[in-house]
């Protein structure tokens, strides 16, 4: 890892508050009644009836809801034994992915023993908090002793991630790789190159669901597992074979299936040769998988192929199940995690993998045609069905074979709880960074001699979101590349005053002179303004240079945007106005205008709302625009009041269509009860607003910022819409998050142009 990924990644886990988690609370603590509720003496009543009745646990406290990912540090990821304090960092890492996926609470347990019957009874000590136990990064063949004595003498749901969650993910992308080439399971010639935890799960997995023990052949460190083998232990003899072969050469000849859960490049071309017709290779080691898949591609152009890895095709990732196991494991409460229930998950992830990718699916990889086939084997981490389609499978599966204590009947309302607890937005950042990545960007960095915005640039060019140019001062940007290490070597960096007199200068000048000369700007006017870079890199993306550019992180916003509107302008018959993105615990809330029009009239306002509504949409989320004032559809008579109403007149005359009500209070536009409780003939209906427009730069300004620092909403822009081509400026001092977010829109932007024109 390069010294600026390591800084990274010690200054996102030490900066600010330290770690990845925090206890919050869940219940109103601000008066001294709300604190005599909490604890003494109003505690006293919940602990009584629990007394009374242990099921009440569910009731009073958080133990349905709560997982204990616990670890003692003998297999962390590719690290080995690094003890379980070293382990901490991983287990709050598991803890942060169950609460974005499924909003389960996790405690994170690191116990400092080897010890099987210490690490055991320890566990078993600690069953009253939990709902469920997710161990994590022990080793083989402790994990299976620690597994098995844990689900035999706990009466809550325990498993060992490692081991039954790939084995899960992978067993649901070999069922639908069969199909496809039409293999019968049954009869599929399998080796398993690995025989660690997973490996000997993931086998284990294939057998219940069809494959047979005497088509698989296992590889360990040492060789073909073969049952005359001295010093076999009992969980490696369960797979040993009386072939008589010794290497993975011999023992991939003929064979229709590799898995790999081993170590990289130890499948060879020659090797993947010698398989039958469409052989089926998941190489699952991480981060560099058995065999490359450029590779495997170019080797057989029959192959189906699936790693661990983001960035191909087919990638067997945990998250796709764990999450949602626990998920509908603990929403039954559910005494355990059996063989019933793991299977239920298999078929309902390759199940899903048939049925039509929802259209937010398609843009986050930007495609219109994701569908079942040898690319598309196993669901995608975005897709919003997961959490339904696989708990509720779970969930089930556990009924139905007798561990549940609680039983649903409602299915479908079920459903409707499970969306709602992700929020709306269901990982929209995630969503769209994926959507950038499938086709990336160049954009124009306008002020790269800024260690910020240099750092931005790094991330955005090691994620593959976007192909950085750098522009600014040249000596400097050079300076703090080397300063910091910057691997950004390969990246062209341009300084306007080194390009004075090139024929690209010259090009940009004419250009601005001409659209400018009856402004009041001579020709020589505009060669001193196309020093500036904000010019500079404007004319770029006028001139098919780059596709977009990313200023105003040094210089105030309007000096940021008269360049772009000087040189690129303003979209025919249209406006410029500003949007910013809220990201709150609810979901995306959408603000405009916070940056441009500073007291719109009703016509204007109207217009603002169409170029709102339209990004939104670009983003795949459904508007519901509420147009605010202190007045609720005339309650109150004034300037804003009847602007606001005026407006929303002019829209439900030209936009029937559009979901857009007002004048309104923010309380009731936000508060979908108090709206249908209040006002039920509003064209809101009975769903809150996501969008919401201002009466005026001023309020609209003054809101996002309350919401950012109080409401501790992460605020995304400002996005700015109605320019004749994507252009994107930045809050002033942004942080390396927010400009890197802001890339992040400016590439997706650029995306949807380029398909709109």
């Amino acid at each position: 890892m390069s010294s600026n990924k390591k800084k990274d990644a010690l200054d996102y886990h030490s900066k600010g508050r330290p770690g990845k988690i925090a206890v919050v609370p869940t219940k109103p603590h601000s008066t001294q009644r709300d604190l005599a509720l909490a604890y003494s003496p109003g505690v006293a009543e919940p602990c009584l009836a629990i007394a009374e009745n242990s099921e009440d646990a569910y009731k009073y406290t958080s133990k349905g809801n709560l997982v204990a990912v616990i670890s003692n540090g003998t297999a962390v990821l590719g690290l080995g034994d690094i003890g379980a304090q070293a382990g901490k960092p991983v287990m709050e890492g598991k803890g942060l992915l169950f609460k974005i996926f499924s909003d389960i609470d996790v405690f994170d347990l690191e116990l400092d023993t080897k010890n099987v019957d210490e690490f055991v009874n320890i566990v078993k000590a600690l069953e009253p908090t939990f709902g469920g136990i997710n161990l994590e990064d022990i080793k083989a063949p402790e994990c299976f002793e620690i597994e098995r004595r844990l689900k035999d003498e706990l009466n809550i749901p325990v498993m060992h991630d490692d081991q039954h969650g790939t084995a899960i993910i992978s067993g649901a992308a070999l069922i639908n790789a069969c199909e496809l080439v039409g293999k019968d399971i049954t009869s599929a010639k399998i080796v398993v190159n690995g025989a660690g935890a997973a490996a000997i799960s993931c086998t284990r997995m294939y057998v219940a669901v069809g494959a047979k023990l005497e088509n698989i052949v296992m590889l360990d460190s040492k060789g073909v597992i073969r049952k005359d083998r001295e010093s076999l232990d009992k969980t490696k003899a369960e797979f040993a074979t009386d072939r008589d072969i010794t290497s993975l050469t011999e023992a991939i000849n003929g064979a229709d299936v590799f898995i790999g859960l081993s170590a990289a490049d130890v499948l060879s071309a020659e090797m993947l040769l010698s398989m039958n017709d469409h052989p089926i290779v998941l190489a699952m080691a991480n981060p560099n998988p058995e065999i490359t898949y450029e590779l495997a591609t170019e080797t057989r152009s029959d192959v189906i192929m699936g790693t661990g890895r983001s960035d191909y095709p087919n990638q067997v990732n945990n998250v796709l199940g764990f999450p949602y196991i626990f998920r509908g494991a603990l929403d039954v409460r559910a005494t355990r995690i059996n063989e019933d229930m793991k299977i239920a998950a298999v078929h309902a992830l390759a199940a899903l993998a048939k049925e039509p990718v929802p259209e937010e699916v398609n843009q986050a990889y930007d495609t219109n045609n994701l569908k079942f086939g040898p690319h598309y084997i196993i669901p995608k981490p975005t897709d919003p069905r997961l959490i339904t389609e696989i708990s509720v499978a779970v969930a089930k599966a556990a009924i139905s074979s007798g561990v549940a204590r609680t039983v649903i009947t409602d299915w479908e309302n079920y459903k409707q709880e499970l969306r709602k607890r992700l929020g709306k937005d269901d990982g929209i950042i995630r969503k769209l960074t994926t959507k950038a990545k499938t086709n990336p960007k160049r954009v124009i960095f306008a002020e790269a001699d800024n260690y910020k915005t240099l750092r931005a640039a790094q991330i955005v060019l090691e994620e593959k979101i976007a192909y950085p140019i750098l522009l600014g001062n040249r000596e400097k940007i050079e300076s703090l590349i080397q300063e910091y290490e910057f691997d950004l070597k390969d990246t062209q960096i341009l300084d306007p005053i080194e390009e004075q007199g090139s024929e690209r200068f010259n090009k940009f000048v004419d250009h601005l002179y001409m659209k400018r000369q009856r402004r009041g700007v001579s020709e020589h006017d505009a060669r001193k303004l196309m020093i500036n870079r904000n010019y500079f890199a404007a004319s770029m993306v006028e001139f098919g240079e780059a596709d977009t550019l990313i200023s105003g992180l040094t210089r105030n916003y309007a000096a940021t945007i008269k360049p772009a509107l000087q040189v690129i302008g303003v979209k025919p018959n249209s406006r410029v106005a500003g949007m910013y993105m809220m990201l709150t615990s609810n979901g995306p809330i959408f603000f405009g205008d916070t940056t441009i029009n500073e007291n719109p009239s009703a016509e204007e306002l109207a217009e603002i709302t169409v170029l709102l509504e339209s990004a939104i949409k670009r983003l795949n989320i459904k508007p519901r625009i509420a147009l605010l004032s202190y007045s609720n559809f005339g309650s109150n008579d004034g300037v804003i009041a009847n602007k606001m109403r005026e407006a929303a007149k002019i829209l439900h005359e030209r936009a029937p269509e559009m979901i857009v009500d007002g004048d309104i209070q923010a309380n009731f536009a936000l508060n979908s009860e108090l709206l249908k409780a209040n006002f039920p003939f509003s064209a809101l209906g009975d769903q809150a607003a996501n969008t919401l427009v201002f009466p005026n730069l001023e309020s609209g300004n003054i809101a996002y910022k309350l919401l950012q620092e109080v409401g501790h909403a992460e605020a995304v822009g400002p996005i700015l819409l109605g320019m004749n081509k994507p252009v994107h400026v930045l809050q002033l001092d942004s942080s390396v998050r927010e400009i890197v977010n802001m890339v992040t829109i400016a590439v997706v932007d650029v995306q949807e142009y380029e398909k709109s024109k």
